[in-house]
């Protein structure tokens, strides 16, 4: 599920919710949407700039299958990958965000988006003229970063995932670690995470559980199983509401041989 920081949440307790105790399946699509993609924001633009820096080192067609995990109704990281894609497998566990990636597909992306991909073209000239054309590379997988096979991607991309579906620090380190192990041995991760994001709310619906995690947090997950790792920082993005996060964190990796 793609997930960025959506509203400050209640103090912590003792007992930290994981996962499997959220109801994904009823994801508030149209909220979330409408609080963080109806336009771009500074963040992202960050994000998008961040990862047309690898995906236009990469030739045409030269990744056969690419993985966005977790991917949500946020369209632009499907985008970014189309030209150097084959095959984007949009891996999603929840009901409401597979109806909406669904009809988005089938009936032509919402007009907010055309302003995404615009953005995504100028930095990486290679993307199919339209955008229909970059998501018919895409194949709806419901599943999870729990379901991921090892080894199966060229490329996988991650975007406000981990650290926004659980409070539990280890289990934020166990989904990160079977993000890189999709990738074959050589192959690339991409990634941003909100940085020190405390469980959160959409509009002022359902406290939905975070993981506040730091760039450091981040390395030292990745550290162990990537090489060429690099991570930056982004600051707080003003123009969006003030969830309780301090900015973003952005990776770029490569999957070492062994995980």
């Amino acid at each position: 599920m793609s997930v960025r920081a959506h509203g400050r949440g209640a103090p912590g307790t003792a007992t930290h919710r994981r996962n499997a105790d959220a109801d994904w399946d009823r994801w508030p699509v149209d909220a979330y949407l409408d609080e963080n993609y109806r336009r771009i924001h500074p963040s992202d633009a960050a994000v998008i700039r961040h990862h047309a820096g690898l995906y236009r080192t990469l030739a045409p067609g030269s990744l056969a299958r690419s993985l966005e995990c977790g991917a949500g109704p946020n369209l632009y990281p499907l985008m970014q990958a189309a030209a150097a894609s084959h095959r984007i497998d949009a891996v999603e566990p929840g009901a409401s965000n597979i109806a909406y990636l669904t009809r988005q597909f089938r009936d032509g992306p919402d007009p907010h988006w055309a302003a995404f991909y615009a953005l995504c073209r100028e930095l990486d000239p290679a993307l199919p003229a339209r955008l229909s054309d970059a998501l018919a590379r895409v194949r709806i997988v419901p599943g999870s970063a729990r379901t991921l096979p090892d080894g199966l991607y060229d490329l996988a991309s991650m975007n406000f995932v981990a650290e926004s579906v659980t409070e539990d620090l280890g289990e934020f380190a166990s989904l990160c670690r079977a993000f890189i192990r999709s990738v074959r041995p050589g192959g690339l991760l991409v990634a941003a995470f909100m940085e020190n994001m405390p469980s959160y709310r959409i509009a002022s619906g359902t406290r939905w559980p975070a993981c506040p995690v730091s760039a450091g947090n981040v390395h030292d997950v990745f550290a162990p199983y990537t090489e060429d790792l690099r991570i930056r920082r982004v600051r707080k993005d003003p123009t969006l509401p003030d969830y309780g996060d301090t900015g973003m964190v952005l990776l770029r990796a490569v999957r070492r041989e062994a995980v």
